[in-house]
Parts: C-alpha cells; sequence; structure tokens
C-alpha cells in the first residue's frame, strides 16, 4: 500500500502556505469552504486573518467555522459574529458561520466507537469541497490541537461539540461539564466525529498545518501560553491521520528544549489516541512520506 504523502516546507510565509497546498496537486472543485480558529478573545496565537488570505482567494474560498460549547465570546452567534469583525475574518475574503441557523446538519457514522451521528453547522451543506487549514498547537483537553480536531470538535455545532466532549452522553450545553466522559472516550467521539466530515465530502478535502506560534494551550484560550517551541514550518496532505502524525513526530525529534512542555500536555491527554482512533476508521493511514520543498 502506498505511503501517504505530507509534504513540508521550512519557511512560514503566506506565499509557502500556497506553495505547499499546490504541492498536492489537488484542485479542490466547486464552493470551497475553508476551516479555521477564529480564536477566542484575547488570544494571541491563532493564525490571523490577514496572514492566510492569499492561500484562501487562490483557492476562491469562504472561511468557515461554529459557535462554541462553553463559555467565552464565541458561544453565540451574535458573540462571535462581534468577534469575527474584530479579528478581521471578513476583511479579505467570504466567512460563513455555519450554525448560525437551525436545524443542525446530521452526519451518520455507523461504524462510529463512540458517536451514530455527528451534528455539524446547517451550511456545510453549501460547499462542494474543503481545505482545513489548522494551526498546530497544544490543546487543553485533546492534548494537541491539528487536522483532526478541525475536523471534529471545529465542524461541529454548539449541540454536535457538546456531544463530541461528553462521547455522545448529551448535546446540551449547559451540562457539559457535568458529563465529562473517561478521556479515551472523548478522543474516540472526536475520531468518529472527524471520520463523518471526510466521508461526507468523499476526497474533495485537503488539509494544511502551520506549525507556528506553538503553545501548550489550544487558540480556544483567551489567556493561552505563550509558544514553547521555535516555529517549524509548513505541512499539507490529503490525509488528515498522516499529517498529525508528521506533526507530532517532528516535535517528539526536535531538538527545541521547549518540547517537553507540548510533549507533557500531549501525553498527560493520551493525544495519541485521536490518531489511533482515527486510523482504526480509515479516515486515514499513520504511514506516510513526508517530502521536503524547498524555497525558491
Amino acid at each position: 500500500m502506498e505511503k501517504a504523502k505530507v509534504y513540508f516546507i521550512k519557511d512560514i510565509t503566506p506565499s509557502n502556505i500556497i506553495k505547499v497546498y499546490e504541492a498536492l496537486g489537488k484542485k479542490l472543485k466547486g464552493k470551497v469552504a475553508v476551516k479555521m480558529h477564529s480564536g477566542e478573545q484575547g488570544n494571541q496565537n491563532y493564525l490571523k486573518a490577514e496572514f492566510v488570505k492569499d492561500v484562501i482567494n487562490h483557492v476562491n474560498g469562504t472561511v468557515v467555522e461554529c459557535n462554541t460549547a462553553y463559555e467565552g465570546a464565541r458561544n453565540s452567534t451574535e458573540k462571535h459574529k462581534k468577534l469575527i469583525k474584530e479579528h478581521e475574518w471578513d476583511k479579505y475574503f467570504p466567512f460563513d458561520l455555519m450554525d448560525e441557523e437551525k436545524p443542525d446538519m446530521i452526519l451518520d457514522i455507523p461504524e462510529g466507537k463512540i458517536l451514530k451521528e455527528n451534528y455539524v453547522g446547517k451550511h456545510l451543506s453549501n460547499y462542494d469541497s474543503m481545505l482545513v487549514l489548522s494551526h498546530f498547537k497544544g490543546h487543553a483537553m485533546g492534548g494537541y490541537g491539528g487536522a483532526l480536531k478541525q475536523l471534529s470538535i471545529g465542524v461541529a455545532s454548539s449541540a454536535g461539540k457538546t456531544l463530541i466532549h461528553t462521547a455522545g452522553k448529551t448535546d446540551d450545553q449547559t451540562k457539559l461539564f457535568a458529563n465529562l466522559p473517561e478521556q479515551d472516550r472523548f478522543l474516540e467521539a472526536m475520531a468518529d466525529s472527524a471520520s463523518s466530515v471526510v466521508k461526507y465530502f468523499n476526497g474533495n478535502i485537503a488539509f494544511i498545518n502551520v506549525m507556528k506560534n506553538i503553545s501548550v494551550d489550544c487558540d480556544c484560550d483567551a489567556h493561552a501560553s505563550a509558544p514553547c517551541m521555535e516555529d517549524i514550518g509548513i505541512l499539507a496532505s490529503l490525509d488528515p491521520v498522516a499529517i498529525d502524525q508528521a506533526c507530532l513526530d517532528i516535535v517528539y525529534n526536535s531538538n527545541d528544549p521547549g518540547k517537553d512542555k507540548l510533549i507533557e500536555r500531549i501525553e498527560s491527554l493520551h493525544g495519541i489516541h485521536t490518531i489511533e482512533a482515527a486510523s482504526d476508521l480509515g479516515v486515514g493511514s499513520r504511514d506516510y512520506e513526508l517530502i521536503e520543498i524547498k524555497n525558491d
């Protein structure tokens, strides 16, 4: 079986994001959703709109996001739209808050380990393909955040996020923290939901992970820790499992002393299990070939 291809370029620039995307040889069809993290109010580490505008316009994309399931500046459509303007997400390209309208779109997961349904933003149905443009970093619940997190928690509506975080116990946001499950069940629910989005787009999907401003905390944290590692580079793949596995391998093999903090965060929450579960579900392969692209 042919290994998944993961392309890597060291210098993190707007033009190099386009360069790694082009290396994939994949033309995303029709109306393109670009899934990004809008960044919680106060967070300084998230990928900024101005930095990613070139690649978004290159694919003629619409940036898409959904509301959160916890307190903050993004847990209601009204507040989230205000933050979108503050963070200039609507300045350079179209922006779509996919779950601002109800009812949610439901994706079936017949082979799911934990979840049999995934609740996603209703507007997902408006798109023919997706570019998942992720900021790779740590995460306070998942251990790390990359392509699989964007596919799962990122595309899920508020109710869907709650369902994932509680491993299917409830979709009621007010009961989220009273129903947190055993950790591996949450991670498997993430893998389930990620699998449903990959299946929905049926090959019309691509992934870019930017290893920049690498903190132990997610962009959903208003008071995230400062980056603990030096910037590493940009990766691109058609396989979400392979690209996340490659990022973790790069961290583990790094000579950067700051990696210890990130590895502790990942291992304390068994973050690798999301990759293991997604691989088991056939979302992608952990066996990959890393292809370095040189700068011009």
